[in-house]
């Protein structure tokens, strides 16, 4: 049954938020959380790197239970995941200089060169947290809460509900930020979905798009790599947020026919060889 599927997928949160909450709130004090402030992308990262080793511990722990594997959840450690990890890399790392090139012709933002230098420190800690953040998102939203989900749901279904899951847990961190940004980070997490489609059921291809975006983002935020001259919120995002504008969503809906393409020109190739 459908509500057997969903409390399985409620009590793996609610053991991962009561696993988390203690280490939580020392570490809130140890980096000076303030009440009614907005986290810092520095003491959100750090938070984020206390939160997200719980969970594939959970995972294994549910696996053996049940006799699983890692594998149930998409991830297969052979070759073939590390080339769709880079492919994904890549095209997310090309998509938002496109976006940003794009608002820079359009006299949007100004980029500050001088600050590039400052990647040469940030890059590396950046990369490491955007790896490992994106890697436990797909892990359990691609992954885990959509086979679970699939068992008693149409894929289609379970990828919408799995998606509106992942796009309101993003409200435990910045609910004023988050709450423009919510229909954008829920066509996110379709498109990661439709990544994983494409990638015969394994989620290296949508943990290197992931990746890409959250790396590219932070670095462009912490380096302060540019500013803003002019903010065209539909344009732009509210609160300069790419996924509250029509850029980040034009970014998304782009992704699909991206992904597609690899895969249209070898149906070709085939078909001509035939």
């Amino acid at each position: 049954m459908f509500a057997t599927s969903l409390s399985k997928v409620a009590f793996f949160f609610i053991a991962w938020a009561i696993i988390w909450l203690p280490i939580g709130v020392l570490v809130s004090r140890k980096i000076q959380c303030l009440p009614n402030r907005s986290l810092t992308t520095n003491q959100k990262l750090i938070l984020l790197a206390t939160l997200y080793p719980i969970a594939p511990l959970i995972l294994w722990w549910q696996t053996r239970f049940e006799g699983l594997s890692f594998l149930d959840f998409g991830l297969d450690w052979q070759l073939s995941l590390a080339a769709s990890f880079s492919w994904g890399l890549m095209i997310s790392l090309a998509e938002l200089a496109i976006v940003f090139g794009v608002e820079f012709k359009l006299d949007l933002i100004k980029w500050h060169w001088q600050n590039w230098q400052f990647l040469r420190a940030l890059f590396l800690p950046i990369f490491g947290l955007s790896l490992a953040i994106s890697f436990v998102e797909e892990l359990v939203f691609r992954g885990y809460v959509i086979r679970e989900l699939t068992i008693d749901l149409p894929y289609w279904l379970a990828a919408t509900i799995a998606s509106i899951i992942f796009a309101l847990l993003h409200l435990v961190w910045e609910r004023k930020q988050t709450i423009p940004q919510l229909p954008g980070l829920w066509l996110m997490g379709m498109v990661l979905t439709v990544a994983k489609i494409v990638d015969g059921g394994s989620i290296g291809l949508a943990w290197g798009l992931h990746t890409g975006w959250i790396c590219g983002l932070t670095c462009i935020d912490s380096a302060q790599l540019l500013t803003y001259k002019q903010e065209i919120v539909w344009i732009t995002g509210v609160d300069r947020q790419p996924l509250a504008g029509i850029a980040g969503i034009m970014c998304l809906l782009a992704t699909p026919v991206i992904l597609w393409i690899p895969n249209a020109i070898t149906d070709a190739v085939m078909q001509l060889l035939n």
